[in-house]
């Protein structure tokens, strides 16, 4: 039986090769002062950025620019973002980049006015959000988190060896033009499909209930998987880069969470991972997944079940004489024959991580409570010792 919820996405959002002209239209419901936020600076070279301030000028937008935001943004980044944007009293920031430019420029919008020390209030505590907030926009350039059209900001603290996550709210608009995927290194594409993959699994792989989000979860997981393949062999199959940047949204918008609870464990451990790394997030979420979900299926029968069905319904597990736990065993054994095939990191060693770092990652793991087991401390370090 399907859960009560409430489904509401405020995100307008732009796809397809033409999407960046709706860009000046959207310009005209904002004030003057535009805040460009991006990265390293791969935009200047594959002529996204001038696009984009090609457009911002004809709309007459005076643009304050704000580089050099990393992959996995600072909390001391977010506040010199917060500084500039409430000095310069910007309208709008327009984040051009990956989901982690996009998560940045939301907690920026967050912070900019908020009188209480961000870090503490909001990632730390889950404050409440009640001062002024700061429209966010994207244009996005590397499909996998999501952050286009959701309320999720990940930000991390080196000095606590802590990356934690805040719901703030949706950017007003979103700009998927696939081909902007394009000029995205081979590691960071591959990171960005598993990240897409886990945020499907992490919302699958719960409940025992028939339930029509679960049927969308594994149409998305099979679109998946088929044309992460084709952009593995050809880069600019605009076919493949397009169902995996659709698929990337859908994966993370809320859709498939309705009337579930839902995991999210693989992320906590993959987040504790890279707070000492500083890794890929998708490459720590690969890491991390092979020995938290044979954890599940030798100690949770709920757990059996569903990876019985994600063997044969997405992976095309032959079923007959094999017992519930080798077909899921199976199951999980395609999934990772897939992940190499993509050249994803298959352990934590491989992300950087030492045997010393793991006690230290286990306490900044946060453990949640909506899968198939409640983890324990013992079961965090068992994990991370097995992902060595």
């Amino acid at each position: 039986m399907i859960g009560n919820f409430t489904f509401h996405n405020p995100t307008k959002l732009y796809f397809g090769k033409d999407s960046l002209n709706n860009l000046i239209g959207e310009l005209k419901n904002y004030g003057p002062k535009v805040m460009l936020t991006y990265g390293g600076g791969s935009i200047k070279q594959n002529g996204i950025y001038n696009r984009v301030i090609s457009i911002l000028r004809e709309a007459g937008k005076q643009v304050i620019e704000l580089s050099g935001v990393m992959p996995n943004p600072t909390i001391e980044k977010v506040m010199e973002g917060a500084e500039l944007a409430r000095r310069e009293q910007v309208d709008l920031i327009l984040a051009v980049g990956g989901g982690s430019t996009c998560d940045y420029c939301k907690a920026v919008a967050g912070s900019a006015y908020c009188d209480k020390d961000p870090w503490e209030h909001y990632f730390k505590n889950f404050g409440e959000m009640t001062c002024k907030w700061i429209p966010v926009a994207s244009i996005l350039t590397l499909a996998g988190t999501g952050s286009e059209m959701d309320s999720c900001s990940v930000i991390s603290k080196h000095s606590e060896n802590r990356k934690m996550f805040y719901y703030f709210r949706n950017p007003d608009f979103a700009i998927l033009n696939p081909e902007f995927t394009y000029s995205v290194p081979q590691y960071q594409m591959v990171a960005g499909i598993y990240d897409i993959m886990s945020h499907i699994l992490e919302q699958y792989l719960s409940g025992t209930d028939d339930n029509t989000s679960d049927y969308l979860a594994e149409g998305l997981m099979r679109s998946l998987i088929v044309s992460s393949r084709q952009a593995l062999v050809n880069p600019q199959d605009y076919e493949a880069r397009s169902n995996i940047m659709w698929t990337a949204t859908w994966a993370l918008n809320t859709l498939i969470a309705c009337g579930k609870s839902t995991d999210w464990m693989v992320h906590m451990l993959g987040q504790a991972v890279a707070a000492y790394t500083d890794a890929t997030h998708g490459h720590t979420l690969s890491a991390v997944s092979g020995a938290y979900y044979r954890l599940l299926i030798n100690e949770s029968k709920d757990a059996v079940n569903k990876f019985c069905r994600l063997a044969t319904t997405v992976w095309g597990i032959k079923t007959e004489n094999k017992s519930d736990k080798q077909i899921a065993i199976e199951g999980l054994e395609a999934m990772e024959t897939w992940m190499k095939e993509l050249g994803l990191a298959m352990n934590i060693t491989a992300c950087g991580a030492k045997p010393e770092q793991i006690e230290g990652m286990a306490d900044a793991c946060p453990i949640n409570t909506g899968g198939y087991k409640v983890l324990t401390r013992e079961d965090v370090v068992k994990i991370l010792n097995a992902s060595l």
